[in-house]
């Protein structure tokens, strides 16, 4: 049995760095359960230049080893879904900006009313609070602002981007160490 065998992760996820957390509990023996809207999916699902039966190659890095569940959240009736898989799963992963998730019924308090003992886990560019907590968090802006572009490429030549996207990848290897954190937490505390 892999080490995170029986856990259950509902991923709530989309491009990179949150997705990329996800795929590593599921790597680790998690059952994660990727949850999208119906009809077309998160947006990566579409958005690269390589693809394969329509499915983007960017989708497909970082969703390996997961389930997957479409669910209207515009209507109760999904709403009331998603309640009910929180009631049976272990952690709940989500990248929404701050106030998606309090509008669409599925914050930490909405959760936790139905399962006390979820571990809820919110990745962001920004964080919850702050003068930049609206803005969404992309792995060129990190780079971007922290300076990384500055000294990426040739030394009289402009900032050059990292050939990965290593500040989504970081944000996504932080989370996962959160959420094994507060599991063993929770573990030991009850």
């Amino acid at each position: 049995m892999k080490p995170l065998g029986g856990t259950r992760v509902i991923d709530f996820t989309q491009a990179m760095a949150a997705p990329f957390c996800t795929m590593n509990l599921a790597d680790m023996g998690a059952d994660v359960i990727k949850v999208e809207a119906p009809r077309e999916g998160e947006p990566t699902r579409r958005e690269s230049a390589v693809a394969k039966n329509g499915v983007s190659g960017s989708f497909m890095a970082v969703n390996r080893g997961k389930r997957s569940l479409t669910v209207d959240l515009k209507r109760p009736e999904g709403v009331a879904i998603v309640k009910r898989l929180a009631g049976t799963a272990d952690v709940f992963v989500q990248n929404y900006r701050p106030g998606v998730v309090e509008r669409l019924g599925i914050s930490w308090p909405d959760l936790a009313a139905v399962n006390p003992r979820l571990v809820y886990c919110s990745v962001t560019g920004f964080g919850a609070t702050g003068p930049y907590a609206s803005r969404g968090g992309y792995d060129l802006i990190a780079q971007g602002m922290s300076g990384i572009k500055s000294v990426t490429g040739t030394e009289d030549g402009p900032p050059v981007k990292v050939g990965i996207p290593i500040t989504d990848l970081g944000a996504g290897l932080f989370a996962v160490f959160g959420i094994l954190c507060a599991l063993r937490a929770r573990r030991v505390t009850g």
